[in-house]
């Protein structure tokens, strides 16, 4: 795993080695530059595979080509055969190098033959040409800018603000969609002029122009696969597969473990495809009904791993702030603490880690899911009957309950009158047009922040609305929300954080399954259940689902409430002059006074003001700081 940075169009040698300085934390091993007239590669890596030899930038056999490389090949081994059989020699044997070979093949083609996560840069020197790309799910990021016939490009925001010609001008259409979201989406970022490639895409600049591309992207027009053995046959195949390729690796590894089906269910994998020891790891509160480590416990015991435990009783007031700058951009998903936590500790055994991430979307895992199931039936009912009980709804009272039944209702009932598409993205909202036109008063722009994710939901083609859900959340919550938080929180730890569960193929099969076999009945995770019912203990195959949670409303109410009111009272957020103070106070005061839950965009707010203190307020004196190390080294 690898920090990666760099620039075409106009060299600079001081500011490439702060880019790589900067982002340090994700690769603490090596560093390494590549300098020809107007470009400048840099990398920081974390050694993997081929500890010795795989010292970055790398290239090809007569030097023609450059790359730095951030992730992990999984096929590399089966493409090195054909391309040494081709005549290619490798200098190394490293993963990354295999792309290199293979674009001298293919050029851009390249990118349909690699399978895993990456984010690179090759240079073509001949060609005065750059390629960039992301891998097909997004697992790792690449952030760019473009500046007249300049490109800069970096695996954190943070590298590209080192520049001092890089205006820190605040997208205020990107904040209204991570007020609305808790993420913001890709291409746009929370600065103007900054965006991230999204996923499956490739960037190329040549002759001063960039051109963005998509090479892959999901389908659900192929046959159906309509028979539920053979489906149970071929997932559980590819499960296996895909586990197995995301053990390849010359340092130790280990699984995040929680109670939950995805990742008991990679436990169980990796156990049926390897010998050796597995080192589970898992966190747990003292706050008991948040706690997994008992149900953790009868999955370390059944397969018989080297288990570790942590009950941790976190600083949250003092640890936020230090995430909130690794995150580089405002991302107000609660479960960043807990990949953190576990990540730091598990980095004391082992480099890189397991993770269940991207189950839920591929096998049927969210609540919400069930209920666009179940809109179906009720949008049959009368308008008028389904507005009458959206407009009574909106007196139902929130529960404490982190996962609030009551409030789950009363969205279901005021939505009912909706389009589909409509109403399944007023359920993945968290701010209402109105509420947020409130909190940002200062926005004049009549560009929906929804506009994105109602696109997604309409483009795909399929019929039934089981596969519009898995797109439109393969499009964004997945690589926006659930894959930046686990790429961010893991790298502070300097720790590399597989996704076997987010594997292309495994995805594209998964979209060939009929949703009545993928996705059938009412119950959640069903289908997956079903495959792992001969491989997982009775214990784990009845486990109700549950989210990978922190206790927010406890730590609001103690060790988040004094800086919440401190970040979020009226004279802070006037003087942060994004925010209206005035309805920030009215979320704060029905959250405290318990007539609503407010607990998820209370958090998002929080980041949001911890993020403008880090990157807007403080940033003079962070960049210098970073090129003063720069200077003295």
């Amino acid at each position: 795993m690898c920090g990666i940075a760099g620039m075409v169009g106009q060299r600079d040698p001081r500011l490439l080695r702060g880019m790589a300085r900067i982002l340090a934390h994700r690769g603490p091993d090596d560093e390494g530059f590549y300098e020809d007239g107007l470009v400048g590669l840099a990398a920081r890596r974390l050694k993997i595979i081929d500890l010795v030899g795989g010292h970055q930038p790398l290239a090809n056999e007569d030097k023609s080509c450059w790359l730095v490389f951030n992730g992990e090949i999984y096929n590399f081994r089966e493409l090195r055969a054909r391309l040494e059989s081709k005549g290619h020699r490798f200098g190394s044997n490293t993963d990354g190098e295999t792309i290199l070979h293979l674009y001298e093949e293919e050029g851009d083609g390249c990118l349909r033959h690699l399978e895993g996560m990456f984010a690179f840069a090759l240079w073509d020197r001949p060609r005065r040409r750059v390629l960039l790309a992301r891998d097909h799910l997004g697992i790792k990021p690449l952030y760019y800018r473009l500046d007249g016939g300049r490109l800069a490009f970096a695996s954190e925001l943070k590298a590209l603000l080192l520049d001092p010609a890089c205006p820190r001008e605040l997208d205020l259409d990107a904040l209204a969609q991570f007020l609305t979201f808790l993420y913001i989406p890709s291409p746009a970022t929370i600065f103007r002029g900054i965006r991230k490639l999204p996923p499956g895409h490739s960037l190329v600049f040549e002759n001063g122009r960039a051109t963005v591309r998509a090479y892959w992207d999901l389908s659900f027009e192929r046959p159906r696969l309509e028979d539920r053995r053979e489906a149970h046959a071929r997932v559980l195949a590819a499960l296996k597969e895909s586990v197995q390729r995301h053990l390849v690796s010359d340092v130790p590894l280990g699984v995040f473990l929680s109670s939950g089906m995805d990742s008991s269910t990679v436990v169980a994998l990796m156990r049926s495809v390897a010998t050796g020891p597995i080192k589970t790891f898992t966190l747990d509160f003292e706050e008991s009904s948040f706690s997994e480590a008992a149900a953790a416990r009868v999955v370390a015991q059944a397969f018989g791993t080297e288990h570790r435990e942590f009950v941790v009783r976190p600083d949250v007031a003092d640890l936020l702030p230090r995430l909130v700058w690794h995150l580089d951009e405002p991302l107000g998903d609660s479960s960043l603490i807990v990949t953190y936590l576990v990540s730091e500790l598990a980095r004391r055994e082992v480099t890189v880690a397991l993770s269940g991430i991207g189950g839920d979307e591929l096998f049927f895992g969210y609540p919400r899911y069930l209920g666009a199931r179940l809109a179906r039936y009720y949008s049959t009912l009368p308008l008028p009957f389904r507005q009458a009980l959206g407009s009574v709804a909106r007196w139902l009272p929130d529960s404490a309950r982190s996962d609030n039944p009551p409030g789950r209702v009363r969205r279901f009932l005021e939505a009912g009158p909706l389009a589909e598409a409509e109403r399944y993205v007023s359920w993945v909202s968290f701010l209402a047009p109105e509420a947020l036109g409130e909190l940002l008063p200062g926005r004049r722009s009549a560009i929906d922040p929804r506009a994105l994710h109602l696109d997604h939901f309409r483009r795909c083609s399929a019929a039934d609305v089981r596969d519009a859900l898995l797109y439109l959340d393969l499009k964004t919550y997945l690589p926006d929300d659930l894959l930046m938080l686990g790429d961010k929180m893991s790298m502070a730890a300097s720790l590399e954080l597989r996704v076997p569960f987010c594997d292309r193929r495994l995805v594209e099969l998964l979209a060939q399954v009929a949703p009545t076999v993928r996705a059938p009945g009412l119950r959640l995770k069903l289908f997956l259940r079903e495959v792992m019912a001969p491989l997982l203990p009775a214990e784990v195959l009845r486990q109700p689902k549950r989210g990978f949670m922190v206790p927010l409303t406890q730590w609001f109410r103690g060790p988040l409430k004094s800086l919440a009111l401190d970040l979020l009272g009226e004279e802070s957020v006037r003087a942060g002059g994004v925010l209206n103070p005035v309805a920030v106070r009215r979320l704060l005061d029905a959250h405290l006074g318990g007539s609503r839950s407010y607990f998820d965009q209370l958090f998002a707010l929080l980041v949001f003001r911890l993020w403008q203190d880090a990157y807007l307020d403080g940033w003079p004196a962070r960049r210098r700081a970073v090129m003063a190390e720069v200077d003295r080294a």
